[in-house]
C-alpha cells in the first residue's frame, strides 16, 4: 500500500495539513476571518490572525450558530447539515483539490443556502470530492447567520452575512493559487439564499474583480429587504430580548440568546407601502439594500461576470407538501398568496389559470410561490444581465421530479443541488422521505448536470444557446435536455 504523506499548503497565515481521500486531497476549517467574539459579532469580517506551525485541517470546525430546521416530513439534514457545532472560530472556508494539485485550475465557491438561519459546509450535500476529481479547486464557506449575520442595527454595518462572503473570497485571491488554483477564473455559486448572496455580491462595488463567473441557483435579484423592513425585524428582535435597538445592546446577549430570539422572528408582515415581503414570511432575514440586486444590475454593475441562471420547476412544492398544505389547499390560499406578493393578485391569478389551465389549487398556490420567491427574482437578473454586452448569460430549469412523498415533491426547491455535485447516490437522499425519494435517480443526469457547471466554470459556456431578451433561451434539464425559449413566458410577463 502507499502511504501519501498528508499534503501540507503554506497560506498567507501559515501552513495548514490537509488530507487525501480517493484522488482528491481536502483541507477543511481554514480561517478567512478572525473569530467573530462579543461585539465583533456586530463588527465587519477581520482577517485573521497568522499562526506558527502547521495548523490542522483534517476535522470540520465549528458552524455559525443556528436553530435546528427541519421540514416537516422530508429529511432535509444533508441539506441544513448536523446543526449547531459550537465555536468562535467559524468564519472558515473548506477546500478541495485535486490530489496531485495542478496549476491554474478554475475555482468555484460555493455559499450554502438555508433562509439566512442555518447551513454550514458541514452539510453533506456540499462535498466538493467530485468537483476535485474533475479538475476544479472547490472552496466552500461559512457565513455569519440570523441576528449576527442579517439584523439591520444601528452601531452595526449591515449585511454582514455577506461581508463575510466577501472576505472568503478575497482570502480566495490570495491564496487560492497555493492550492492550484486560478485566482483569476473564480465561480462564486450558490442556491437559495446562497444564490440571493451570490446576486447581491455582482452588486456590490467592493467586491469587483473578485469574481469572474457565478451561478445563481433558485435565487432572486429581487429578495432585499428595503430599510423599512428591515426595521420592523431588528423592532421585533430588540423587543423579544428586551434591550434596545442598537448593536451595543445586542452585543452583550450570548449566541444562545439571540439564536432563540431570531427562530422566534416568524411571520412578521414586510408589507409595506411600496413593498412587498421578498421571501413571503418564510425569513425574517435578507440583505438589506436600497436598490434591488437586479436594478444594480440593470445599471452595469457585473457586467463583466459570466452568469449561469435558473430555478426549479416546482419550487413552491418544498414549502407546503411536506407539511400537510399542498393538498388541501383552496382557491383562497391561492388568492392568499397572490395577495401577499404582487400589486394585482387578481391579474396574477388569471395568467397562472390561463397559463395552467388544468391545475389544481395546490398546483396554482406552490407556482405562484415558488415564482414570487425565486421566480421572478431571477427573470429579473437574467434579464437585467443580459441587456448588457461583454459577458454572457445562461438560463437553466430543473425539472427532474422526485417522487419522494409518495410523488408529491416533484422538482421542488433544493432538488438540483445532489446532481450539480454529483452526489445523488448519498444514501439519505433515498428512501420515501429523502429529497430524492425511493427511485434510483437517473445516473447520467447527474453526470450531465455536474459536467456543465464544470465547463461553465472552465469557459464561460454549460453547453448551450445563451440567454438574450428576445428568445431567452433556457434549457430544461430532465432526463432529456432540451432547450426551449422562454419557457414559462405567460408567468413570467406577470411580474414584470
Amino acid at each position: 500500500m502507499n502511504h501519501h504523506p498528508d499534503p501540507i499548503v503554506t497560506t498567507a497565515q501559515g501552513a495548514v495539513r490537509g488530507l487525501r481521500q480517493g484522488g482528491t486531497a481536502a483541507f477543511l476549517n481554514i480561517p478567512y476571518a478572525a473569530p467573530p467574539l462579543g461585539a465583533g459579532r456586530f463588527a465587519p469580517p477581520r482577517p485573521p490572525e497568522p499562526w506558527d506551525g502547521v495548523r490542522d485541517a483534517t476535522v470540520p470546525g465549528p458552524t455559525a450558530p443556528q436553530s435546528a430546521r427541519t421540514l416537516g416530513s422530508v429529511d432535509m439534514s444533508p441539506y441544513f447539515g448536523t446543526g449547531w457545532s459550537r465555536g468562535a472560530d467559524y468564519l472558515t472556508v473548506s477546500v478541495r483539490t485535486p490530489e496531485a494539485m495542478g496549476r491554474d485550475l478554475p475555482v468555484m465557491v460555493f455559499v450554502h443556502g438555508g433562509g439566512f438561519v442555518a447551513g454550514s459546509t458541514r452539510s453533506a450535500l456540499y462535498d466538493g470530492s467530485r468537483f476535485a476529481r474533475d479538475g476544479v479547486v472547490l472552496v466552500t464557506l461559512n457565513y455569519r447567520l440570523g441576528i449576527a449575520g442579517f439584523l439591520d442595527l444601528p452601531g452595526a454595518p449591515a449585511n454582514r452575512g455577506l461581508l463575510d462572503v466577501v472576505a472568503a473570497l478575497r482570502w480566495v485571491r490570495e491564496n487560492i493559487a497555493a492550492f492550484g488554483g486560478d485566482p483569476h477564473r473564480v465561480t462564486l455559486f450558490g442556491q437559495s439564499a446562497g444564490a440571493t448572496l451570490v446576486g447581491a455580491v455582482l452588486a456590490t462595488p467592493e467586491a469587483a474583480g473578485l469574481v469572474h463567473r457565478a451561478i445563481v441557483q433558485s435565487g432572486s435579484g429581487l429578495g432585499a429587504f428595503t430599510a423599512e423592513q428591515a426595521a420592523r425585524v431588528t423592532r421585533a428582535a430588540a423587543e423579544s430580548l428586551d434591550i434596545a435597538p442598537h448593536a451595543d445592546a445586542f452585543a452583550d446577549i450570548s449566541d444562545e440568546r439571540l439564536v432563540e430570539a431570531a427562530s422566534r422572528l416568524a411571520g412578521i408582515d414586510l408589507r409595506t407601502a411600496t413593498h412587498r415581503d421578498p421571501l413571503a414570511g418564510l425569513s425574517p432575514f435578507a440583505p438589506v439594500l436600497d436598490t434591488q440586486p437586479a436594478a444594480s444590475v440593470a445599471a452595469g454593475l457585473g457586467a463583466g461576470v459570466d452568469l449561469l441562471i435558473g430555478t426549479n420547476t416546482e419550487e413552491g412544492n418544498l414549502y407546503l407538501v411536506p407539511v400537510g398544505r399542498y393538498a388541501d389547499s383552496t382557491d383562497g390560499d391561492v388568492d392568499a398568496v397572490a395577495a401577499r406578493s404582487h400589486p394585482d393578485p387578481a391579474r396574477l391569478v388569471a395568467a397562472y389559470r390561463t397559463a395552467r389551465p388544468a391545475a389544481s389549487a395546490g398546483e396554482l398556490r406552490s407556482a405562484i410561490l415558488g415564482d414570487a420567491l425565486f421566480g421572478a427574482g431571477s427573470w429579473a437578473l437574467a434579464g437585467a444581465h443580459a441587456a448588457h454586452p461583454g459577458s454572457a448569460t445562461f438560463g437553466y430549469e430543473f425539472a427532474w421530479r422526485s417522487r419522494a412523498l409518495d410523488g408529491a415533491l416533484g422538482a421542488t426547491h433544493a432538488m438540483e443541488l445532489p446532481f450539480v455535485f454529483d452526489l445523488a447516490h448519498l444514501p439519505r437522499l433515498h428512501g420515501p422521505n429523502g429529497l430524492l425519494g425511493p427511485d434510483e435517480p437517473p445516473a447520467e443526469l447527474a453526470a450531465r448536470m455536474h459536467a456543465s457547471w464544470v465547463r461553465f466554470a472552465r469557459t464561460g459556456n454549460p453547453g448551450w444557446d445563451p440567454y438574450d431578451n428576445e428568445r431567452r433561451a433556457t434549457m430544461r434539464i430532465d432526463t432529456e435536455w432540451t432547450q426551449v425559449d422562454d419557457p414559462r413566458g405567460r408567468e413570467r410577463r406577470a411580474w414584470s
